[in-house]
């Protein structure tokens, strides 16, 4: 090793020892996580005003679109990111990213027709693929097994704070400024970002590096597709995602059209995410003591009685049912949902950890674009109930359900082998 080498290391890990085994590090990754659903969450109470500025009727899912777009874009990202980043590390594409995001959101603010919007919202979600993805490699970089599913579990209850706030800063931010303020705030928390990134160090081990070849791209996706534990983990990933996807792009539309309570929607659905959150925490304590699998297995099993019971609901109420009690079975039933995700995609990750970033970029692709699709085929039935919603989410849970156990039925040697490998300090988290 040569002294510019040495004196490279030494300093490396002096940055990891400031920042990274520090709760500064999961506080960053989350952040970056939640760019995501800035872009989304923040513009939700302001789908009315663009409704009207853009002439479409006032029960119009067209503006589901917005959404859509977005997804779509954040599916097809992390292969502009993944594998590049085995190879040279998660800190040039992260940027690239998030720059890219801050672009298109201006973009977005600036655009002169819906048609405009649209096509930018894609290459935003193209530019929120590098914190979302990247981020899932660098906690993979460093963390294995339980330790790893209850720091995913943290991280999304922190994450799930987006939801709670940035309905009602969206609503607070068109009360103050026209509504396209709702693209400029998430370019404005990008550029903060970056500049905070810049402490984040290298996670990607040089050992662990591989070259950027056609070969190399397509050794790694024959590792990640041909393990069965990660191929099931992912296939219910996205049919979670669609669960979520359905509910994001439907609740607007069934809190205003189908009971009139439109000028409630941000407290319904801050008040959804605070139980989102709180399944997180549960799940981040439960981890540790069932085991990914057995947690996972009994999950699934409670998500599908909720949701027959909310199919239920719907089809012997003709898609009416009282409001109330569709909130409370739909407050349950979506944090079980989404409390299976973190777990799901550490278990999808844990046989894969070598080729952690084109893995991130597959399981990101399929399980986006996947629940981004299944999402809009829900949103696109709407008809003035809830039916298409309730009936739809609730093939999704049990399609979810039956591949949970099919990748949890042979993954029981993998995750006792994570369990007894040394684990990070107890530092690291904090």
């Amino acid at each position: 090793m040569t002294a510019v080498e040495s004196a490279s290391g030494a300093d490396t890990g002096r940055a990891e020892r400031s920042v990274a085994t520090g709760r500064e590090f999961i506080f960053l990754v989350t952040a970056l996580m939640a760019m995501g659903a800035v872009a989304i969450d923040l513009m939700l109470p302001t789908f009315p005003d663009m409704r009207e500025e853009f002439g479409m009727a006032p029960d119009s899912a067209e503006l589901g679109w917005i959404i859509t777009a977005f997804f779509l874009g954040l599916a097809v990202g992390p292969w502009l990111y993944g594998p590049i980043s085995d190879r040279v590390g998660r800190r040039p594409p992260l940027f690239f990213g998030l720059g890219l995001y801050a672009v298109s959101a201006i973009a977005a603010s600036l655009a002169p027709s819906f048609a405009w919007i649209v096509a930018v919202r894609f290459v935003w979600g193209l530019g929120a693929a590098a914190p979302r993805s990247l981020s899932l490699a660098m906690i993979r970089d460093r963390y294995e097994g339980p330790q790893m599913a209850r720091l995913m579990s943290m991280i999304m209850a922190v994450f799930l704070l987006v939801p709670i706030v940035a309905p009602g800063l969206g609503a607070i931010l068109n009360l103050i400024a026209p509504w396209r303020i709702v693209f400029w705030a998430p370019a404005v928390v990008a550029v903060a970002l970056m500049f905070w990134a810049r402490r984040v160090p290298e996670t990607l081990l040089p050992e662990r590096r591989r070259p950027f070849t056609w070969a190399s791209v397509v050794d790694a996706g024959r590792v990640v597709v041909t393990n069965r534990q990660t191929v099931s983990f992912t296939i219910a990933i996205t049919f979670l995602f669609g669960v979520m996807m359905s509910y994001l792009a439907s609740s607007e539309l069934i809190v205003e059209d189908v009971y009139g309570y439109g000028a409630w929607f941000p407290v319904y659905f801050g008040c959804i995410a605070v139980l989102l959150a709180a399944s997180s925490l549960n799940n981040a304590r439960l981890v540790g003591r069932l085991g990914i699998n057995l947690l996972v297995r009994r999950m699934s099993v409670v998500a599908v009685v909720m949701a027959v019971i909310l199919s239920t609901l719907a089809v012997v109420t003709d898609g009416l049912p009282n409001f109330w009690l569709f909130t409370i079975v739909v407050a349950l039933l979506v944090p079980m949902a989404q409390g299976l995700v973190p777990n799901c995609n550490t278990a999808a990750m844990m046989p894969v950890p070598h080729v952690a970033g084109t893995a991130s970029a597959i399981i990101g692709t399929v399980s986006t674009a996947g629940g981004a699709l299944l999402g809009g085929m829900v949103n696109g039935a709407f008809d003035g109930t809830v039916r298409p919603f309730a009936l739809g989410i609730t093939v999704f849970v049990v399609i979810a359900a039956v591949f949970v156990f099919i990748g949890s039925s042979g993954a029981e040697a993998v995750e006792l082998q994570a369990s007894r490998a040394p684990e990070t300090s107890r530092s690291e988290t904090g």
